[in-house]
């Protein structure tokens, strides 16, 4: 078996470079295709400020050669890759190259995401619910539910009435949502009683605090007397406010001097004010010492001959 080699370092610049090798059919001795797959993977790491490069060589899945950051040089991982990994060593210019993959990809690259992938904080949202709605006394599942948060490091506990519960604690793997963000379901088994108090307590990296959030176990009784309450409570907000605005309407509608708003200029305003006064002072009956009091008529009459 003939292992694959380099054609040249200008070819191996590509981070991921599949080559399909199709064999012909007089040489696998029958009349089908066999299908080869060669591929590069190249992974950048970095922990508390030190970065790694790591690149392999695959071959039909296998990896056989890689060059690691760290020892400097290409090592075989299987013995396909030994005369791969002595012919590359001895190229110097590609070597090199390799070597300063480091700088030149892990650390550049490192900079230029880490604004919106390490130093990234969303805030995660929490919701706590039974799994089922049913009588207390009965096991049962309650679900804490935390989603929409990223970095992905997140601690979720349950705690029943201050103490914390450890046993029947189910997680599910992180879930990925799709958009940078995570999701995971922290479920507790549990046989609520009358007036135990559940908390679901959320730890991560965008809080200033932990979140909590309760549920509190409650019978099917209470339940329903906290809902009657509620309804009574808007039913009566409902009934005060249809009897205010009935009052009201009846108030106006009582009223014959309703007063009506109608925008005129200072003058007209002046001017009918000075109209009235002239008219109350003409129909105001006039009053003599010795006599009832005379009308404008009346003292015409006099006046004539």
């Amino acid at each position: 078996m003939v292992a694959p080699q380099a054609p040249g370092a200008p070819c191996m610049a590509a981070l991921l470079m599949p080559l399909v090798m199709l064999s012909s059919p007089w040489a696998q001795g029958r009349d089908t295709t066999a299908v080869h797959v060669y591929q590069r993977r190249s992974d950048c790491y970095e922990s508390n400020g030190t970065h790694r490069f790591l690149e392999r060589y695959v071959y039909n899945r296998d990896v056989f050669v890689q060059f690691d950051s760290t020892v400097g040089v290409f090592v075989a991982v299987t013995e396909l890759g030994r005369t791969t990994a002595r012919n590359w060593n001895i190229q110097g210019e590609f070597l090199e190259l390799r070597r300063g993959a480091v700088d030149a990809v892990c650390r550049h690259n490192y900079e230029l995401d880490r604004a919106f992938t390490l130093e990234r904080r969303v805030q995660p949202k929490v919701n706590v619910s039974p799994s089922k709605k049913g009588p207390l006394q009965h096991p049962d599942l309650l679900v804490c539910h935390v989603t929409d948060f990223y970095p992905g490091h997140v601690q979720v506990r349950w705690f029943l009435n201050g103490q914390e519960e450890t046993a029947g604690v189910v997680s599910t793997n992180l879930i990925h949502n799709g958009d940078w963000t995570f999701q995971i379901l922290v479920m507790l088994e549990m046989t609520p009683q009358q007036g135990d108090v559940y908390t679901c307590h959320v730890e991560h990296p965008s809080l200033d605090s932990a979140v909590t959030v309760e549920w509190k176990a409650q019978s099917d009784s209470a339940r329903s007397k906290m809902l009657t309450g509620v309804g009574g409570f808007v039913l009566g907000l409902l009934a005060l406010v249809v009897s205010a605005t009935v009052h009201f309407r009846g108030q106006q509608g009582k009223n014959p001097w309703k007063v009506v708003d109608i925008a005129l200029p200072l003058s007209h305003s002046v001017m009918t004010l000075r109209q009235k006064s002239k008219m109350t002072e003409r129909m105001r009956p006039l009053k003599s010492d010795s006599g009832p009091a005379m009308t404008d008529d009346r003292r015409a009459d006099r006046k004539r001959p």
